[in-house]
């Protein structure tokens, strides 16, 4: 009697779990369905019925992480695919789509940690090595962005991270060679070619400031009153002078009479041997402020370089007596250097 008992739940049993199976089948088959038909709220709703039938369900998971990433809903999503590889640990669906998402949602200890286990995983290397780079962590960032760069040389995001791991490391060669390499293997990013044409503007390179800041604006980096005075300069600095006092000329109708700009443009024409024109933006500040002994003394130079000693040492002079910490620069122009 036992027996028969006992055979007889075990019937009920397999019975009743190859039902649930079905049941299960069936509302994950019309989850599918509804999302190819990107029917996403539906899809997740069949989706959750099956896993509530049952629970061990591993693909009704990880099909739940692909709707909730479509709907933008990362933390449900990182949910989804966490389960799934709870329940198979070696799942490499999920542990790829978890590794990406801890990575873009900036949880790079994560996506480190689950690398390793993303076998044949392409992409894997790469995401480690911007991870430490985004924990700026430039010493291991270094060796692992060669590492990938090296495997695959057309990767511009690489190569960005490189040139900015070498700018903290103080690296300028290198900062400059993998700069050069981003913005050549991908025209598109403004804000590259911006910072690369500041990078070499900073460094005195300026004809190579004007063609990269000419590349930003012609892909579409907005073209402020900071990035018109960087171009303006570097046109100025490296001889252009009509096109850079164009431009800065431009800024200062935007900001009339904001003395930094008049005295760097005076400054700018004082290098490039324009004595005439650094003297008429040196009037305007006097004009502007006739205490002003820094523009006073730089036109006093002028003079002098236009062959007016006299004149100019007399106004180097009074420049000194209005503000006697001038004098340094007297001293300096002594031994070679001038204001």
């Amino acid at each position: 009697m036992k027996n028969l008992i006992t055979t007889i739940l075990s019937v009920i049993s397999v019975s009743t779990f190859a039902q649930n199976t079905d049941s299960a089948q069936h509302y994950y088959t019309k989850g599918i369905e509804q999302k190819d038909a990107k029917l996403y709220s539906q899809a997740v709703k069949s989706l959750e019925k099956a896993i509530a039938i049952n629970p061990q369900f591993t693909d009704a998971y990880i099909q739940s992480g692909y709707i909730n990433m479509a709907m933008y809903k990362n933390s449900q999503a990182i949910n989804n695919f966490s389960k799934a590889k709870e329940l198979d640990p070696t799942n490499a669906t999920a542990i790829k789509e978890l590794m990406e998402l801890y990575y873009n949602y900036r949880q790079f200890n994560k996506a480190v940690e689950l690398a390793p286990q993303c076998k044949g995983c392409s992409n894997a290397d790469k995401i480690v090595a911007l991870s430490y780079y985004q924990q700026e962590d430039y010493a291991k960032a270094e060796k692992s962005l060669l590492s990938v760069f090296a495997k695959d040389n057309t990767n511009a995001d690489v190569a960005y991270a490189l040139g900015r791991t070498y700018m903290e490391l103080e690296n300028r060669k290198g900062m400059f060679e993998y700069y050069e390499k981003a913005v050549a293997l991908d025209t598109t990013k403004s804000s590259w070619l911006n910072e690369l044409g500041v990078i070499c503007y900073s460094a005195g390179a300026y004809r190579k400031a004007v063609f990269y800041l000419n590349k930003a604006a012609a892909a579409g980096f907005q073209q402020s009153n900071d990035f018109n005075e960087n171009l303006g300069f570097a046109y100025l600095y490296s001889g252009e002078f009509d096109k850079g006092e164009k431009l800065v000329l431009g800024i200062l109708e935007r900001k009339p009479g904001n003395k930094d700009l008049l005295y760097d443009l005076a400054d700018a024409f004082y290098g490039g041997k324009q004595f005439d024109k650094s003297l008429q933006y040196l009037q305007k500040l006097m004009e502007a402020d006739d205490k002003d002994a820094k523009a006073l003394y730089k036109a006093g130079q002028c003079f002098i370089k236009k062959g007016d000693k006299d004149k100019g040492q007399g106004m180097c002079d009074k420049a000194i007596e209005m503000d006697p910490s001038l004098s340094r620069l007297k001293k300096q122009q002594s031994f070679g250097a001038g204001l």
